[in-house]
């Protein structure tokens, strides 16, 4: 009798506490778990972003986490718009649903002429200045063609240094007319500016990298800039993926004590061992000898350096071309950073060479025809060409944003959300894919793996 209510108590109380989540979250489904499956590959499965799986498993957040064949996880909706108008899911067939008449929801009326805000530091007494200068002559130039295209904008912009006081712009006219704004640059300016939009129903994006959480609790934010973490997530997911036990992984130190790139590199070390997957360790001041011996010769091996740097790299290009001399047969795969954009000019042929996969939210194909016209209209506009130090381009930034929000406004209207599914256009640069954070704003969602294969083509794997 004892031993029926322990299980009792414990049947209660599973229930209780499936009870007290199921009020705040609806699930989907339940998965369970099948051997060698991945965190990414049962987002990519379902529909749902990684955040959004981990979200709705609070435990998968956990240090030292691992999936377990044979364990069960939550499946949550993956987003606004799952629901039906009669209840019944979207996809899923529901019998008693399927009797009632389906409710015709009425269009959504489209808005006229887009009136665009532009709110950043736009002059050219510093780097962000110029920055922010190309960044709207983008926007112009993005206006302009959508122009020809009968989309009409109505555009304002205001210079709002760092360390201006942001609320004083606001109180200018025509900046509670505005249908989207395209703003701040500085973490301090975010705040008045996003309750100024939620106030008066303006769309705000923020298009760079910011601190704080007010895309959280703001619905009117679309937050472009991905946080770190999330990235390397995904960078982490996209590797394993794509590299499974077949391929033999190869840390190289790099002696750079500078690296921005060691939370990447304890993370998939982490989940490497978590998933039981050897890897060898070696150094760029390893003998050749010492170097070759860390090489599969039965599998491809997949080469992770712990510096994101140009002299690194340089000196690993300088290792690896000394291994093919003495091991020509031996197949090489090469997992980078997306600073590795910035000296694509220096070292495409090697890219090429070894099979380079760089995750990154952003791709710059200087070589496409559309790059090509956008760059000479640049020129011919501005009587100079784009900023060659900036990667991503900053104007091609500018160019891309406007095209994706005015596009997405000119046809859904005020119920716009920011999903790659809304808009028809092909960015020169960065894909725009946002997804809803929580009861707040949109963040987006993008991520890709940008390959450069041995055969002299390219491809985006995009996730």
């Amino acid at each position: 009798m004892k031993k029926y209510l322990r299980y009792l108590m414990l049947f209660l109380a599973v229930t209780f506490s499936y009870c007290v989540m199921a009020q705040s979250v609806q699930w989907r489904d339940q998965h369970k778990i099948k051997r060698k499956e991945t965190i990414f590959g049962i987002a990519k499965e379902y529909g749902v972003t990684i955040p959004q799986l981990l979200d709705a498993n609070p435990s998968m957040k956990q240090p030292g986490y691992e999936l377990k064949k044979g364990d069960l996880i939550f499946v949550p909706y993956s987003k606004e718009g799952d629901f039906l108008s009669d209840g019944s899911v979207k996809g899923k067939t529901d019998k008693k649903a399927a009797t009632k008449p389906a409710v015709v929801q009425a269009p959504v009326k489209a808005v006229n002429t887009i009136r665009v805000g532009v709110m950043l530091p736009l002059h050219n007494q510093d780097g962000d200045g110029k920055r922010m200068v190309e960044f709207y002559r983008g926007v112009l130039l993005a206006l302009n063609q959508l122009k020809s295209e009968g989309i009409t904008t109505d555009v304002h912009a205001w210079n709002v240094p760092k360390g201006a006081d942001i609320r004083k712009t606001l109180l200018e006219p025509n900046t509670s007319k505005l249908d989207i704004i395209f703003g701040p640059l500085y973490s301090e300016q975010v705040k008045p500016l996003a309750d100024f939009c939620r106030a008066y129903d303006i769309k705000l994006v923020i298009p760079f990298s910011i601190t704080g959480n007010d895309v959280e609790t703001n619905p009117n934010i679309f937050q472009v800039y991905q946080p770190e973490a999330s990235l390397i997530n995904k960078s982490i997911a996209a590797y394993l993926e794509r590299f499974q036990k077949s391929f033999h992984p190869i840390f190289i130190n790099c002696q750079d004590p500078a690296s921005q790139v060691g939370d990447f590199i304890t993370s998939l070390r982490k989940q490497l061992d978590l998933q039981k997957i050897k890897y060898d360790l070696t150094s760029t001041k390893s003998s050749n000898a010492e170097f070759s011996k860390h090489f599969d010769a039965t599998r491809p091996n997949v080469v992770i350096l712990n510096s994101e740097k140009s002299p690194q790299l340089n000196e690993v290009f300088a290792k690896l071309a000394q291994l093919k001399k003495t091991r020509p047969g031996v197949a090489i795969s090469l997992y980078g950073y997306n600073q590795w954009f910035v000296y694509q000019d220096y070292y495409l042929d090697q890219y090429f060479k070894y099979n380079t996969y760089i995750p990154s939210t952003y791709y710059y194909n200087k070589a496409a025809d559309k790059t090509k016209e956008l760059e000479a209209k640049y020129i011919e506009q501005y009587g100079e060409p784009m900023a060659r130090q900036y990667i991503p381009r900053m104007a091609l930034i500018g160019y891309d944003m406007a095209q994706f929000f005015v596009r997405g406004l000119k046809t859904i209207g005020k119920n716009f959300n920011g999903a790659a599914s809304e808009v028809k256009y092909r960015p020169l640069q960065t894909r725009y894919d946002f997804v809803r954070v929580g009861q707040g704003g949109y963040m987006n969602d993008n991520f890709q793996l940008v390959h450069f294969k041995t055969d002299q083509t390219m491809e985006n794997l995009v996730y």
